[in-house]
């Protein structure tokens, strides 16, 4: 934004006043903190799937509603014909962009892909959650999945906004889906751009181009949307949602699934002891946190990994205690001389890192710092990007790093965990390992009946409260801001779903 822009938008502010709906035209921009990461994204690999299904280009056979209950997508319906063996029927007259009908035979060759090491859709952290040892086409509309072991997850995975259903690619459709819209350009880091499938089976969509744009922080995407230059913003700054809503935008509030937690090194340095980890957990206040970093408008404190309401959260209280954090610190080895801790007849330090493109995480990095100060510990804060973070994490140059993740992207329980505490975990940066947590949680995936799952889940969290295997902060709720006039969306639970064919904006 230009100097010259940036005071004309001063003015604007002081007037309270927003700018033209650009998005009347048919055309919609949204900002956000995360980018493409290439020219074209494959929504297979990494976490691709996710803008790809936000936006509308990708489906997925099966899909999450807003209740958070699993339905069918594109697939008309799925049976298990054994412990290790599913049906999944296909719908009828669903095309790809190119005009190609899907088949059975198509979503067999999409699928593959990402456990093919060669392929650019290939993804270890999705070929875990498959866990395929066989998948066949029977017929056209029928595809055959056996999983190597019992897995009660398995339909819930197919909702995983990764497992995207793709026809053959072609220089005019280079991601080949089902959605109603189609990719039409990314550049990496800066600009994701969609347009509409007249075609698309359930009508034609209320929008003609969707453009997504990257913001470094969200203070950048709030002055852009103020200036005018974006229609909406996802994950708009807390403290600033009830002012920018009495301009005359439009607020979209809603719980979530994401938790704001810390992985813990648990490799090297202090954080290997869990009565340190305990301790400090218990020097945290989360309700302060979220008083002061949330503004009041959605987000409680958590204990555990999943957040109330949501079926699978374990009764496990928040609890702030700085005396008994120091008394563990004692219980550690530590020892307190003027003021603050020793360890080995060092300075008990604690480096954090996160990131900066959620606007709450630096200042619960902060806040932690400040709470740590007070029984003697001494922090240190490094705000870069999630990738630096989790690599500085995962080479032991830093005890703690703060995230925001959403802890039942596919509505079931098993997954995240598995990826950020299992020994092989696709994303435990910690190296935490716990030989009986990793047993608890293959038994979640082995068990089918819903009762004896919540109770091996909530023994998980349990264990993961008890060694403080990592610390969660916070529950929020999804804060995004836009236009008058926008008509169709709402915040999902999972975030991972935005934009729909009757998505539009009126007059």
């Amino acid at each position: 934004m230009s100097q010259i822009l940036r005071l004309a938008f001063g003015v604007l502010l002081a007037c309270g006043i927003i700018l033209p709906v650009s998005a009347q035209d048919g055309r919609l921009t949204i900002s956000i903190g995360f980018g493409p990461v290439s020219e074209v994204p494959d929504p297979r690999a990494g976490y691709n799937g996710w803008m790809s299904n936000q936006t509308g280009v990708t489906e997925t056979l099966m899909g999450i509603d807003y209740d958070l209950n699993l339905y069918p997508r594109l697939a008309a319906g799925i049976e298990q014909s054994s412990p290790t063996t599913w049906r999944v029927t296909l719908r009828d007259g669903v095309k790809f962009h190119d005009g190609t009908p899907l088949t059975a035979d198509s979503v067999v060759t999409a699928i593959a892909a990402i456990s093919d090491e060669a392929h650019p859709g290939y993804n270890t952290r999705i070929t875990k959650l498959l866990d395929l040892a066989d998948m066949n086409a029977k017929g056209d509309n029928v595809v055959m999945f056996e999983t190597k072991s019992p897995n009660a997850a398995f339909p819930w995975t197919l909702s995983e906004p990764g497992i995207a259903i793709l026809g053959d690619p072609s220089e005019a459709f280079p991601i080949n889906a089902t959605g109603p819209y189609v990719f039409r350009e990314a550049i990496p880091e800066q600009l994701y751009r969609v347009e509409a499938n007249p075609d698309y089976r359930l009508g034609p969509p209320g929008l003609e181009e969707i453009r997504v744009v990257v913001a470094g922080d969200p203070a950048t995407a709030a002055l852009a949307f103020e200036a005018g230059e974006v229609d909406m913003v996802i994950n708009y700054p807390e403290t600033d949602f009830e002012r920018i809503q009495s301009t005359g935008a439009l607020g979209f509030s809603a719980p979530t699934a994401r938790l704001y937690f810390y992985t813990v090194n648990a490799s090297s340095g202090p954080m290997t002891n869990p009565l340190i980890r305990q301790a400090v957990s218990m020097a945290i206040d989360r309700q302060g946190i979220v008083d002061a970093v949330l503004s009041g408008v959605g987000g409680v404190p958590a204990g555990t990994v999943y957040p109330e309401g949501k079926g699978w959260a374990a009764d496990i209280p928040a609890a702030y205690d700085p005396a008994r954090a120091e008394e563990l610190l004692a219980m550690a080895g530590a020892v307190k001389e003027a003021g603050s801790w020793m360890m080995d007849n060092e300075p008990l330090e604690i480096d954090i890192v996160t990131y900066s493109s959620r606007a709450a995480l630096p200042p619960t990095a902060e806040l932690t710092q400040a709470f740590l100060a007070a029984i003697g510990v001494r922090a240190h804060v490094k705000v870069g990007e999630w990738g630096a973070s989790n690599d500085a994490i995962a080479a032991g140059e830093a005890d703690m790093f703060l995230q925001a993740w959403v802890t039942t992207p596919q509505g079931d329980p098993g997954a995240v965990l598995e990826t950020l505490l299992k020994s092989d975990g696709g994303s435990n940066s910690g190296k935490y390992t716990n030989p009986e947590l990793d047993k608890l949680l293959a038994a979640g995936r082995l068990t089918f009946d819903q009762e004896r799952r919540k109770a091996i889940y909530d023994e998980v969290q349990e264990i993961i409260a008890s060694d403080a295997a990592l610390i969660p902060v916070f529950h929020v709720s999804q804060v995004n801001v836009a236009r008058t006039g926008l008509s169709g969306y709402a915040v999902h639970p999972t975030e991972t779903y935005w934009i729909t064919h009757e998505t539009t904006f009126t007059e």
